[in-house]
């Protein structure tokens, strides 16, 4: 078995007892197919030829061994069992210190889905609402700087049409003086 502990001083974790059982269940699982039981089964062989009865035997042991081991390992690494199976330890081992009651099913399964999404929601709901609040603020703002430049515009429309009338006003004066200094023909 592995030496490996789990987190209280020595205790074997979950996947080490998972190891150290599937090693017995092996164990017991060749056992069960003793070369007695086998020279039993074939009792006419084993009587002609005692010695390939053996042989027979230890290879078929040995390639049981092999197939159970590689069956067993391929199961663990499918279902990822020995990295779930730390997981598990190691949240048992936080859950240790915790001192609060573990949550437990109501038995409705109404009650119980409010009871684990409204908090969430509620969070949320505060979450969007803030975010609404600082978009409406940031619109708000753009929304005054949109004003503010629409009057600049307008106040710079009035301006260039009070210059344009001075300029036509200017003109039309140019325009007289010129004509008053010019000669007559």
């Amino acid at each position: 078995m592995a030496e490996a502990a789990a987190g209280d001083g020595g205790a074997p974790g979950r996947a080490e007892l998972m190891a150290a059982v599937v090693e017995a269940f092996s164990e017991r699982l060749l056992a069960a197919g003793s070369y007695e039981r086998f020279a039993h089964s074939y009792r006419r062989f084993y009587r002609a030829l005692p010695h390939v009865t053996r042989s027979i035997h230890q290879q078929f042991v040995e390639q049981l061994r092999a197939a159970v081991t590689e069956e067993i390992q391929e199961v663990k690494k499918e279902g990822n069992l020995e990295q779930l199976l730390r997981a598990l330890d190691r949240i048992e081992e936080e859950a240790r210190g915790c001192q609060q009651p573990a949550w437990r099913p109501s038995g409705i399964p109404e009650a119980d889905a409010r009871s684990a999404l409204v908090p969430f929601l509620l969070k949320q709901r505060g979450f969007l609402r803030r975010a609404l609040s600082d978009a409406q603020k940031e619109n708000g703002a753009a929304a005054a700087a949109v004003r503010d430049g629409r009057e600049r515009i307008e106040a710079l429309r009035r301006s260039i049409a009070e210059r344009a009338e001075a300029w036509k006003a200017l003109s039309g004066e140019q325009q007289q003086l010129t004509a008053a200094l010019q000669p007559r023909q």
